[in-house]
């Protein structure tokens, strides 16, 4: 059997990244050090990342042949995680790959305009999941029909993804359930775009995650794999990320799935620490309730924090940023390792 590769996005360390405490270079360090096969590196803007390359820092030609070595150094496959669909930018995001010898760019649906609600003044928060940097985070009036209009926009992106030998990975991002997912997938209906699917954001849609595997398995070419629980606080449900093996999604289960369709390439998002409000209706995935299965109510991680406050804990003290740079980062090594024992467990 052809091996699995373990891949390691940079949002599972997002506080070292924003922080100062870690750059690119030592990124790619870090996930060698743990044993894995490659890096995703998101080049969405977040606090203390540059504004349009993000963790990468730059494409600068000099900048970009740096990383390059650094990963050919380890024997390191690269993927792109990006944002939407303009072809300018996209245009120099294929520079980019052809550098870094990447051969998948995950993008997702950004909301729109009409969607977002028009009370939320996002400069004046810090919070992510208020959408101070990333508005796909805050709760908007999600329109299905307002996602399926993105549909011409990806298909302009076909051609210069065929003169790049790229595939695009469209990922189910918090607002999307699984069938809304492929269905874009069968408008756009290309072999170049594909799907990315990540193990909890169909949660947020009340749908859980083996069943979204199950529906988006033979149209998936890359992961995100990580684990959640939910709790509630002050009388508003949220999903939380923790390490690999300490949530309640079947992780080893949606692995065997993926593997089964023939997929090779296992990445480790640890989205830790880090909460997310509910986005659609009780329902709307197939999920009524709270309270069993992945949805197994739990309590609050941080008592010193709100459940917003957890993936900026800088913008509340200084101290628990330190107290959670260093969660975050054991974090990290158990969620590896975890995936490196299911995938043994599944030989």
């Amino acid at each position: 059997m052809q091996k699995i590769q373990i891949g390691l996005e940079t949002e599972s360390m997002h506080l070292w990244l924003q922080n100062g405490r870690m750059d690119i270079f030592g990124f790619i360090d870090f996930a060698n050090e743990l044993g894995c096969d490659g890096v995703l590196i998101n080049i969405i803007k977040d606090y203390g990342l540059d504004p349009e390359w993000g963790t990468l820092g730059s494409d600068d030609p000099s900048h970009l042949k740096k990383v390059r070595e650094r990963l050919e150094k380890y024997g390191m496959f690269c993927q792109i995680d990006s944002k939407g669909f303009e072809i300018k930018k996209f245009k120099k995001i294929i520079k980019v790959c052809e550098v870094l010898n990447v051969d998948i760019v995950r993008s997702y649906v950004p909301l729109t305009d009409k969607q977002k609600k028009d009370e939320l003044d996002r400069s004046k928060s810090t919070l992510a999941s208020a959408g101070a940097y990333d508005d796909s985070k805050i709760h908007a009036n999600f329109d299905v029909e307002e996602f399926y209009k993105s549909v011409d926009e990806i298909k302009a992106l076909i051609p210069l993804l065929e003169k790049a030998n790229l595939r695009l990975a469209i990922e189910n991002h918090e607002y999307q359930t699984s069938k809304e997912i492929i269905s874009l997938l069968q408008r756009v209906n290309s072999e170049r775009v594909k799907a990315l699917f990540d193990f909890g954001n169909s949660m947020m849609c009340y749908e859980d995650p083996v069943t979204a595997c199950k529906d988006m398995a033979s149209f998936t070419i890359t992961t995100h794999c990580k684990d959640h629980i939910v709790f509630v606080e002050d009388d508003t449900p949220y999903v939380c990320g923790v390490p690999l093996g300490e949530g309640h999604i079947e992780v080893a289960k949606c692995v065997k799935i993926l593997l089964d369709s023939g997929l090779r390439r296992i990445n480790v998002e640890q989205c830790f620490p880090y909460c997310a409000t509910f986005k659609r209706e009780p329902g709307t995935g197939g999920v009524n309730e709270l309270g069993k299965g992945a949805f197994k109510l739990e309590k609050p991680l941080f008592p010193f924090l709100k459940a917003l406050e957890y993936y900026y804990p800088q913008s509340i003290k200084e101290e628990y940023l330190e107290r959670l740079l260093i969660l975050q980062k054991e974090g990290a090594k158990k969620s590896v390792e975890h995936l490196k024992k299911i995938l043994e467990e599944l030989k």
